[in-house]
């Protein structure tokens, strides 16, 4: 039997962590490239994930992995400047331990192998960063092995024929020869041209 992948988080944590410092406050209400997203809710999104894909690493299983993010929708609370970025390193702590990737676990009420899960969290981290960054106007250079990472998965579920439509939408084409990240981005169902 194979050892399972695993993938440091830290660096594509710290693209994150970095795109949530440059929110201004005027911003929060912004659209973004989810459409039932403004920046306060994907904000929000991040935080929720981080937590439960951190409770999913440590197989510490209840409420935060039990919850379906298609319950609510998310907002941040007052202390989002300083709970997120600390709900972040939390996150890519738990996933650099070798367990995390091995097993069963559960997220989103939704019981899959650890495996599974590092790859949902990490193609989480890539496509939310660069919605963030499109939605407050930031440059955005995700750690290059989270982002192969998270192209590999999102263009295996685009091939499943069980599947249906795109992880976040239907799969939207790009132009023959687009970077790994547009072709990441359009498998997401997102149009990487969005300017809001």
């Amino acid at each position: 039997m194979s050892e399972p992948m695993i993938l440091d988080l830290g660096p594509q944590v710290r693209v994150v962590a970095g795109l949530v410092a440059g929110v201004r406050e005027e911003q929060l209400a912004d659209k973004t490239p989810c459409p039932a997203y403004a920046v306060r809710n994907l904000l929000g999104h991040l935080y929720g994930l981080s937590v439960a894909f951190r409770d999913a690493a440590r197989k510490d299983l209840g409420p935060t992995t039990d919850t379906s993010p298609g319950d609510h929708v998310p907002d941040v609370g007052e202390g989002w400047r300083s709970e997120l970025p600390r709900a972040l390193d939390e996150l890519a702590a738990a996933w650099r331990e070798p367990a995390a990737w091995s097993g069963m676990t559960r997220a989103g009420s939704v019981d899959l192998p650890g495996a599974v899960a590092g790859a949902v969290v990490v193609d989480e981290l890539v496509i939310h960063g660069w919605d963030l960054a499109r939605a407050t106007g930031q440059v955005y250079e995700p750690d290059e092995a989270a982002l192969r990472s998270a192209h590999e998965f999102l263009l295996a579920a685009a091939e499943d024929p069980g599947r249906g439509a795109g992880a976040f939408g239907p799969v939207v084409p790009v132009a023959e020869g687009a970077s790994v990240l547009a072709r990441a981005v359009g498998l997401s169902g997102r149009d990487p041209g969005w300017a809001g």
